[in-house]
């Protein structure tokens, strides 16, 4: 049992090679509401890793929707749910009616929504006998149902800034005994994504926002660690069509880790790409439970309340992106990048 159905059990609940850490601007200068001239072309924001933590998502969305009251959309990182029950979606959907939010909503799927095959029903967690008549097509038509589409891929408009939502096509473990959570990618959705890629930054010249679960290695905080320096099958090869693109964002959860951590953001640079600038890449973050390097390899839960997550600034020549303590209701860090074209 990983550390993550572990933690599903237990509450029950319904700068490496290649690696560049920019330049930060700590928490007291963060408070203004825009950075630099002009207005923003539009702003958004990107939670993740809810996992059944209803209350603390209520928290993040009266806190985002303070600060950002005109959002053009919110992107969610995966993991919505704990354990991808059609009923935890539907109290995600009854915790968004009861507050204020974007009406656009870019949902990406999670490992844990694939985690009902280790329960004999709701209350009786049962690994010993998985996947206890659940089949992977019943998982993904429920996160279907719940996104609003029929692909696991898509893309939304955030004021018109594209945002392009990744996820794993296969639940490894129903494929390979040896393989539990590790991310596969059909070549549907490689394609897809390099189409997308090209049509916004060769006719369009727009930044890309791209939406995954799980981080790529090498990139943002705790993906150096050896619980989550594996999670792509095909990591090298969706490292090389994002590392083709300057003005690429890619928001990733998955680890929880803190965003007070100095490498949240880092461009991550991929040789034989002819970018020799990077892309960005953004840790999320997490609404429910947040975890850092405990020095010996692995992690270490951060004590006290933690409900973490990010605002996006889309200008005409940079992006600015912002670290937010939802429950302090404070600014924790930021960062501004130069863009490549103007919008």
């Amino acid at each position: 049992m990983d550390r993550r159905s572990l933690l599903t059990a237990a509450t029950g609940a319904t700068g490496a090679v290649g690696a560049v850490a920019a330049s930060q601007v700590p928490a007291g200068a963060a408070t203004p509401a825009h950075t630099g001239p002009g207005r923003p072309v539009t702003a958004f924001n990107v939670i993740s890793d809810i996992q059944g933590d209803l209350r603390d998502l209520g928290v993040a969305l009266e806190d985002m929707h303070r600060t950002n009251p005109r959002s053009s959309g919110l992107a969610v990182a995966g993991d919505i749910t704990p354990r991808g029950y059609d009923a935890e979606y539907a109290e995600v959907s009854a915790e968004l009616a009861r507050h204020p939010h974007a009406r656009t909503v870019a949902w990406a799927i999670g490992n844990h929504e694939f985690y009902v095959p280790k329960w004999r029903d709701p209350s009786t967690l049962a690994q010993d006998t998985w996947p206890n008549g659940t089949t992977e097509d019943s998982l993904f038509r429920s996160f279907h149902r719940f996104a609003g589409r029929n692909t696991v891929h898509a893309e939304h408009s955030f004021g018109g800034i594209p945002v392009l939502s990744l996820g794993t096509e296969k639940y490894m473990h129903y494929h390979d005994p040896k393989l539990w959570d590790e991310v596969w990618l059909s070549e549907a959705q490689f394609s897809w994504l390099e189409q997308r890629l090209a049509y916004w930054a060769r006719r369009r010249r727009r930044p890309v926002m791209v939406v995954t679960h799980h981080p790529l290695p090498n990139t943002v905080s705790g993906s150096h660690n050896r619980l989550y320096s594996r999670d792509y099958l095909q990591a090298d090869r969706l490292l090389g069509i994002l590392g083709r693109h300057r003005d690429v964002f890619l928001f990733c959860g998955h680890t929880h880790w803190d965003l007070a951590l100095s490498d949240w953001y880092v461009r991550r640079v991929v040789p034989g790409t002819a970018n020799l600038d990077g892309f960005s890449v953004v840790n999320t973050g997490a609404v429910q439970t947040g975890f850092t390097d405990d020095g010996k390899g692995g992690e270490v839960a951060v004590p006290g309340t933690f409900n973490q997550g990010l605002q996006v600034e889309v200008f005409h020549d940079r992006v600015v992106v912002r670290a937010r303590d939802f429950a302090a209701g404070r600014w924790l860090k930021r960062i501004t990048v130069p863009l490549s074209t103007c919008i």
